[in-house]
């Protein structure tokens, strides 16, 4: 659609700091796009959040979602508040809500390390991490998560489902995303994370795998239990390329490889489906930081220039995926350049320091 002249792009800030990192980026969305004579975005900020559950007694109004819905694509902050919840105690987490009501199944979770971020890992080899977990996001773990408990039994049970349709188009989109990569120069290499040496819908899980794996020859691929993957993820991350996994799984391991990058702050994330995708930073709202101006932005620039990618790619736009390139090597090039020293990680460069030295390098 290299015609298009502009692009709507439901806002989602959030709860939180996520009002705090929506901001810069849509300022650094906005340069990038005109750098590369890009379709204009056009932001339509919308309420959503706990705070607003607060008020109203609704965290997702209809409105929201039905324009979300119509948008080219969803741009979110950060959504819900320790202190705030449903009467049953759960917390407001209308992030989780888009992706059941969006039918957003594929959880992408990229894992890339540069020079200058504060990496935990002393290997040299940990400047060169590059892997890309898949989390199915609609199911699994996750199935009857709103189901309240009975408080008066001696026991609680929550149901695992894993089903063909779900298994289908995540894998379809693993095999996919693993042949673009492997275009790009990566290894193309897919590994199935599960727990099928001990759970029944784990084996099922890996049999479509394996079916999947059967129709794409020119793809490697390979199997790995999900404990020796936690493993495998402190030990040598930087042999992995693509994972595919359950919810919970996916919930988890994700978060082993924010940390891996340096912290929650620095996480970009993207929840994608056949017609919708969200695109949001793994951090939560940080209350406690919230006004501070300690908050990290990086995560929240990751992931708008994610959105840009995936606009590009299903648009056909290169002007879009040029746009995304030039953000990232910006981000990339702020670190590396300008002795970044991330308050998230007890140093003294927060929201202000880190967006300046980002927008200098973009400009």
């Amino acid at each position: 659609m290299a015609s298009m002249n502009s692009m709507q792009i439901a806002v989602l800030p959030g709860d939180g700091i996520g009002p705090e990192v929506m901001s810069p980026c849509i300022e650094l969305l906005t340069t990038a796009t005109r750098l590369t004579g890009a379709p204009n975005l056009e932001f339509d900020t919308l309420p959503c959040g706990a705070a607003l559950y607060a008020e109203t007694g609704n965290a997702l109004p209809d409105e929201t979602l039905a324009r979300a819905e119509a948008a080219e694509a969803i741009l979110l902050g950060a959504m819900g508040l320790p202190d705030i919840r449903y009467p049953d105690g759960r917390e407001i987490v209308p992030q989780i809500e888009l992706r059941e009501i969006l039918q957003l199944y594929a959880g992408v979770r990229p894992v890339r390390t540069f020079p200058g971020l504060p990496v935990p890992l002393s290997d040299p080899r940990a400047f060169k991490i590059d892997f890309i977990l898949i989390r199915e996001s609609t199911e699994g773990l996750f199935t009857e998560r709103s189901k309240p408990q009975d408080g008066t039994t001696d026991a609680a049970r929550d149901l695992m489902q894993v089903t063909r349709q779900g298994c289908d188009r995540l894998f379809d989109f693993a095999f996919s995303l693993a042949a673009r990569r492997k275009a790009n120069g990566a290894p193309g290499h897919l590994t199935c994370v599960d727990k099928a040496n001990v759970l029944g819908s784990m084996a099922f899980f890996r049999d479509i795998f394996d079916e999947h794996a059967r129709r794409h020859p020119g793809i490697a691929t390979s199997r790995c239990y999900v404990d020796a993957m936690a493993l495998n993820l402190i030990r040598n991350p930087w042999t992995l390329d693509v994972l595919v996994t359950e919810n919970m799984f996916g919930d988890i391991l994700s978060d082993e490889g924010a940390a891996l990058m340096g912290g929650l702050g620095f996480a970009p994330s993207a929840d994608i489906g056949t017609h919708n995708a969200v695109f949001q930073p793994c951090h939560g709202t940080a209350p406690d930081i919230m006004g501070t101006g300690k908050a990290n932005p990086t995560a929240m620039f990751l992931s708008g220039a994610l959105m840009l990618d995936w606009l590009g790619e299903r648009h056909t736009e290169p002007t879009l995926t040029e746009a995304a390139a030039r953000l990232t090597h910006a981000i990339e090039q702020a670190f590396a350049g300008d002795r970044l020293d991330p308050t998230e990680t007890g140093g003294a460069h927060g929201l202000v320091e880190i967006t300046d030295a980002v927008r200098a390098k973009l400009r």
